[in-house]
């Protein structure tokens, strides 16, 4: 499973990485509503929250479901402006339309939700499933649903309102540092992508993010604002040949940005997520954790990986294995004997497991010894919730 974003013949300018206080904003909101997700931000989490009014606690349960398990597309600007209060601003100039879609999508819970031509706005019908949906995922959703429902500009007034409240609260003073790291990190990645290619740039983004050229891959020139570096180099800036860029994600889609471009939002507290969003028409957003403050980042293992390993595991003889070879090396015949098995089932059950990276093997003369790769199996749980949270 995976995201593939298709860029196939997109001009290198439009491919933007810019930071967003919108989406940062969003990003602490979301690590306050779903602090399992961070447990390295646990001492901000209880700090904020001990100093937030009940008042403003309130608000912010009404409408977490925005930010919580997923993003309101609103909520990361597909052009990013240096300021919160400008890109609320363009929020408002959402029309009511695509507000209550994008909110819908989260309040139910389920980025599939669609209402073919109908709106839920004009069409009872519509509006009864959105509800009916909404309420099967609790009270605090239905009543948010039906309000928004009933009078769309008074939930957006309030929402925005709840925003410029967090950013009274604890963002305004966050922001001018955070501002600082993000900046630097979208002059890297401006900077890689004039001198490397669009290739690296992406592996500097994730491990989870990589480029899938097709035929004509091309490169492009770019300056440290993200403008072509044709002045610079005197060369034009190529577009990108038949390509996809993969997303590593628990989502199974295929999205065209051959048109629109792709913005790119380095995050501090959205770590470890990487959030895509790409309603229909719309320029899809990826948001990324920015390398720590010592410029590393956390090792991903791919879904793919983490999916072959449970498949390994989950055969009842390569349980039985795994459970002699934690114990010492052993030979393909001593796994035999010890389990009343042949060598050549042995020798299959240990094919599976080296594929899913989980044994080593040392040869020793006439002998293949196999051990258990301690860290792989013990960093699985670990691997899996960082997939599923990816």
């Amino acid at each position: 499973m995976a995201l593939r974003i298709d860029i196939t013949g997109l001009p290198t300018t439009r491919l933007r990485f810019a930071a967003s206080p919108l989406a940062e904003l969003t990003a602490m909101l979301h690590a306050l509503s779903a602090a399992g997700h961070h447990p390295h931000l646990a001492g901000w989490t209880a700090d904020v929250r001990g100093r937030l009014r009940p008042e403003l606690a309130e608000r912010l349960l009404e409408a977490e479901f925005l930010w919580r398990s997923s993003r309101a597309d609103f909520l990361l600007p597909a052009r990013p402006r240096p300021t919160l209060p400008e890109e609320l601003d363009d929020v408002d100039r959402i029309d009511d339309e695509r507000y209550v879609a994008a909110a819908l999508v989260t309040t139910c819970g389920n980025d599939r939700v669609h209402f073919g031509d109908a709106s839920p706005l004009t069409d009872s019908a519509a509006r009864d499933r959105a509800l009916e949906r909404a309420q099967a995922r609790g009270a605090v959703q239905e009543a948010f649903a039906e309000r928004l429902l009933t009078d769309p500009a008074a939930v957006r007034r309030r929402v925005r309102g709840t925003l410029e409240q967090c950013a009274d609260a604890f963002f305004d003073a966050a922001w001018p540092a955070l501002a600082a790291r993000l900046a630097t990190d979208v002059r890297v990645k401006n900077d890689l992508l004039a001198r490397k290619g669009l290739a690296d740039t992406l592996a500097s983004v994730s491990a989870a993010v990589v480029l899938v050229p097709g035929h004509g891959h091309g490169g492009g020139e770019h300056d440290g604002e993200g403008r072509s570096g044709e002045a610079r180099s005197g060369r034009k800036p190529g577009p990108v040949g038949g390509a996809h860029i993969v997303v590593d994600k628990l989502q199974d889609a295929t999205i065209t940005a051959r048109r629109t471009g792709v913005t790119f939002i380095p995050t501090v507290f959205g770590t470890p997520h990487l959030v895509a969003v790409h309603a229909h028409t719309r320029r899809p957003v990826l948001q990324y954790p920015v390398a720590d403050e010592r410029g590393t980042a956390d090792p991903v293992v791919s879904l793919g990986i983490v999916e072959r390993r449970l498949k390994a595991l989950a055969h009842p003889v390569r349980l039985r294995l795994v459970r002699t070879l934690a114990r010492g090396p052993h030979t393909t015949g001593e796994l035999a004997d010890a389990w009343g098995l042949t060598a050549p089932e042995v020798s299959r059950h240990l094919a599976e497991l080296r594929r899913a990276g989980l044994l080593d093997a040392q040869r020793h003369g006439r002998y293949v010894r196999y051990s258990l790769d301690a860290t792989a199996l013990t960093t699985l749980g670990a691997d899996l919730l960082s997939a599923v949270l990816r």
